[in-house]
């Protein structure tokens, strides 16, 4: 018996992936890399976006054949849009057989032999709470891992579903993190990237008892104490909870990766608050400029928002004057995407999608002008770098993750995948470099 699992959005979903590839081969399935051999197909779903979910339907739209040909295919859909649609999945496509939300994802192999006895189709959605099964995983690379260390979040920006589908925040005892970590150090990880909604708010769910020492900076110190942990990163931050003892952290322990996604998501105090952020541009700069001080070679990476409802000329001036002063490494930019449900699908919104991408494209080439200067930059310089597996061409062409989370391209062999390697940077483009390996 086969599975095909394909994951939309985060690395939060996509280690949402390797917990349902674990679970499943507990019961005796086998991957598959084709769906038309597949008798289970499950799709891992994104809600942050409504193209994604636009997606998300034309694929499910595309299982129609194939369940008509095998009726007993049976086809599950979990993740932030089951979590948020539920059973209008199955009024939508009747031929789904079981939903499942973010919070089940443990129930999987008992949902599967519930719908194996049943005609009925399954919808099973928990609207809070946490797994104590959490680090049940099947890892897609051996070399190196995410680690959860907490789930959900208590932010509510105006503009995000994420809270209403992950829930609330929920840390995962330190302590359990660091036997986690020890573990897969053991089994040969040499790389970890912890992952949380909002990192920096780890462990105040679990101070009730005063027990200040349980925060992200400790957190961070402590695993990077972990005998052959060659490298630690983190996504992804909130400027309202970044402390300035995260910097000195990093400064402190050289396997903590220098690099920091920080989000800005806009340059205007005032559509920052409408976003319900908790941060002035002041207030994120002062971080930028420390981080500049203290850690000169880190990247400083960013997600931005064009078109948010109320934005004008101004607001959006604001943003590139910020974007060309903060000169970041890259910026994950996205046109404003309505979300039902949340607050700022209220909110009044004058612009067409037209001049939205008018502003997005000004944008964009600001930023990728700056990310290619920025890359200029590391021509001639030599790296430490994680060779992860066959790069973009050419059977003899990898790819690996600089410190800054940089992907650079080089020839090399197979036996490369999973050591770490000095490369020296020949050439660079706006999104990825070129490299050779050093001898």
């Amino acid at each position: 018996m086969n599975f095909f699992i394909k994951t939309f959005g985060c690395q939060m979903n996509e280690y949402d992936s390797e917990r349902i590839f674990y679970l499943l081969e507990s019961i005796g399935y086998k991957e598959s890399a084709d769906i038309n051999k597949a008798n289970i197909i499950i799709f891992n779903t994104c809600a942050v976006r409504e193209k994604a979910k636009n997606r998300l339907y034309g694929h499910i739209g595309n299982l129609k054949k194939l369940k008509s040909k095998n009726p007993d295919l049976l086809i599950c859909i979990g993740g932030c849009t089951a979590q948020n649609l539920k059973e209008k999945l199955l009024k939508d496509f009747p031929y789904i057989d079981i939903v499942f939300g973010t919070h089940n994802i443990s129930e999987l192999p008992e949902l599967i032999r519930k719908k194996q006895s049943l005609k009925n189709n399954i919808c099973s959605i928990k609207e809070k709470g946490s797994d104590r099964f959490i680090y049940k995983s099947k890892r897609y690379l051996n070399f190196k891992a995410y680690v959860p260390i907490i789930i959900g979040c208590n932010n509510y920006c105006s503009y995000c579903i994420v809270p209403y589908v992950r829930g609330k925040e929920i840390s995962v005892h330190p302590d359990k993190i660091i036997k986690h970590v020890k573990k897969l150090v053991l089994d040969g990880v040499l790389e970890i990237t912890l992952l949380g909604q909002n990192v920096n708010s780890y462990g105040r769910d679990l101070t009730g008892n005063s027990k200040k020492s349980i925060n992200f900076s400790n957190l961070l110190k402590n695993i990077s104490g972990i005998r052959g942990l060659h490298r630690i990163r983190f996504i992804t931050s909130h400027p309202k909870d970044f402390s300035d003892d995260i910097i000195f952290t990093i400064k402190e322990n050289e396997n903590i990766a220098k690099h920091i996604h920080l989000p800005i998501q806009s340059g205007s105090d005032r559509i920052l608050k409408r976003m319900n952020r908790r941060y002035t541009t002041e207030q994120y700069l002062k971080i930028v400029r420390l981080i500049r001080e203290e850690l000169p070679n880190c990247s400083i990476t960013t997600d931005i928002i064009v078109g948010f409802p109320g934005e004008d000329e101004e607001d959006f001036r604001q943003t590139l004057n910020l974007v060309k002063e903060v000169r970041f490494d890259r910026a994950f930019t996205f046109i404003y995407s309505n979300r039902e449900g949340t607050k700022a699908s209220n909110f009044y919104d004058n612009k067409t999608l037209k001049e939205k991408k008018v502003r997005f494209l000004k944008l964009l080439e600001i930023q990728n002008k700056i990310s290619l200067e920025e890359n200029k930059k590391l021509i001639g310089k030599k790296f430490e770098v994680l060779v992860e597996g066959f790069g973009i061409k050419g059977k003899d062409i990898f790819k690996g993750r600089l410190e800054n989370n940089s992907i650079v391209n080089f020839k090399g062999s197979k036996k490369d995948i999973g050591k770490f390697k000095y490369i020296e940077i020949l050439d660079v483009k706006t999104f990825y470099l070129k490299g050779k390996l050093c001898k």
